[in-house]
């Protein structure tokens, strides 16, 4: 059974910064691609960024520049270093396992509580 935990949200004020992280148990953690995802109140759960085990990786265009995804497969955990944060990017940010192919980021139903992040003066 897959399981994920993040952390590392909170309230930041606008251009301020947070890295989040989120550490997997299960079988499958280390091998699939992995990704970060986020819903706002009242929207769809969008992507913001992928990652490969061969480290490609995929930003949304809202976070291109200001966001960043790594992971450590040793320790099962991605992390997403957020700078520059602005009011639209509160959500609630949750990881995810998946598959990548035909350049696109494909989802598994395996998804953690999330954590939450508020940007706001």
């Amino acid at each position: 059974q897959e399981q994920f935990v993040e952390s590392g949200g909170g309230l930041v004020q606008p251009g301020g910064s947070l890295r989040l992280s989120c550490v997997g148990s299960g079988s499958i953690f280390s091998i699939y691609a992995k990704a970060w995802y986020r819903q706002a109140p009242g929207k769809q759960r969008e992507l913001v960024a992928a990652i490969t085990n061969g480290d490609v990786t995929i930003y949304a265009d809202s976070v291109k520049g200001r966001f960043t995804i790594s992971r450590d497969n040793a320790e099962n955990t991605v992390y997403l270093q957020m700078n520059s944060l602005k009011p639209e990017d509160t959500a609630v940010y949750y990881c995810n396992v998946g598959a990548y192919y035909n350049s696109k980021y494909h989802p598994t139903g395996f998804w953690g509580h999330g954590t939450q992040v508020t940007v706001s003066s």
